[in-house]
Parts: C-alpha cells; sequence; structure tokens
C-alpha cells in the first residue's frame, strides 16, 4: 500500500514531467517547420501552460471561477498563437487580434458555470457582449465592409448606448432579490 506522501509526490512528478514533454515536444515540432520563431513558438507554449496550471488552481483553491477564466482564455490563446506561428491562420496579428475579446467571452461561460452551478444571465449577457464586439471589430480588421470603424462610430453611436442600455437592462432582469431586501 502506497501512502498518501509517496501518492502525492509521484502525482507532482508526473505532472511536471507532463508539461515538460509538452514544452520539448511543442519546441521541436514546431521547429521543424520553415519559417517559425522560437520566440513566438514559447510564448505560445507559455499561455497553454499558464492555462493548464490555472486549471489546476481551480481544481485546488478556493477563487476556482477565477482561475477557471483564466484557464480557459490561456488555452485558448496559447492554441490560436500555435496556429497562428503555424500559419495555419494566414493573416497578420493586426487583423486577427480582436479575436482576443471573442476569447474573453468564450471564457466567461465555463467561469460563470462553474461559479453559480447553473447559466447565470449576467455571465451570458457580459460573455457575448465581448464576442459580438470581438465579431464586429473583426469585421473591422478583415476589411468586409466599405467605411472605417471611426466613420461607423461617429454615425451609430446612438445604437451604441441602446445596446448598451439593452445589456444593462438584461443584467438587472436576470439579478433576484434575496428575501428581506429592501425594495
Amino acid at each position: 500500500m502506497i501512502s498518501p506522501v509517496i501518492r502525492r509526490i509521484i502525482a507532482r512528478f508526473v505532472f511536471f514531467s507532463g508539461l515538460l514533454l509538452m514544452a520539448f515536444g511543442s519546441v521541436y515540432f514546431l521547429e521543424t517547420f520553415p519559417g517559425t520563431f522560437r520566440f513566438s513558438v514559447v510564448f505560445a507554449f507559455l499561455s497553454v501552460i499558464i492555462g493548464v496550471l490555472c486549471a489546476v488552481l481551480a481544481l485546488k483553491l478556493n477563487k476556482r471561477s477565477l482561475y477557471l477564466f483564466f484557464a480557459a482564455f490561456f488555452i485558448l490563446l496559447g492554441f490560436f498563437l500555435f496556429f497562428f506561428t503555424l500559419k495555419i491562420i494566414p493573416m497578420t496579428f493586426s487583423q486577427v487580434w480582436p479575436f482576443l475579446s471573442v476569447f474573453t467571452g468564450l471564457a466567461l461561460f465555463p467561469a460563470g458555470w462553474h461559479r453559480y452551478g447553473k447559466i447565470k444571465i449576467g455571465y451570458v449577457v457580459s460573455s457575448l457582449a465581448f464576442i459580438v464586439l470581438g465579431c464586429l471589430l473583426l469585421i473591422f480588421s478583415f476589411d468586409v465592409v466599405q467605411f472605417t470603424f471611426k466613420k461607423f462610430i461617429l454615425q451609430w453611436w446612438p445604437l451604441i448606448l441602446v445596446l448598451a442600455g439593452a445589456i444593462l437592462v438584461l443584467i438587472s432582469l436576470g439579478t433576484k432579490s434575496k428575501p428581506g431586501d429592501v425594495k
């Protein structure tokens, strides 16, 4: 029978061995592709590692939803950077940076679900707001429309106020008052 202390040491050894194997495998795999830069490979790998470590912290600590948000965000960012480094995404970073907003919205979903054990309207509305903002910025980034973002803001700013008000109304409808609260 293995003691709990030895079991914990073996588990940590296996965990860190897995991280090292991921690091070496990723670096050597990406170096086989011509035109990849070591810095971008290391940055992509570090993003995935930070995401994995945040996932581990989400399992071990009290602030689980916060760590789960960072875990999802950094894992999405790391894989995005891997694809960008491998040139599977054949665009410049100035075109695809709005994906960071989309990743933020996608990372809020599991964090909100984990925190409350169900889907809460506050997290869903916030998530969708980040995703819509990222998609809107991607439209301008990929030059899908013929006018600039500045011209869009100057012409459509009242619509932005209406959308912001709708988001606030949806969030307020999703919050329930507790018994005993002053109305």
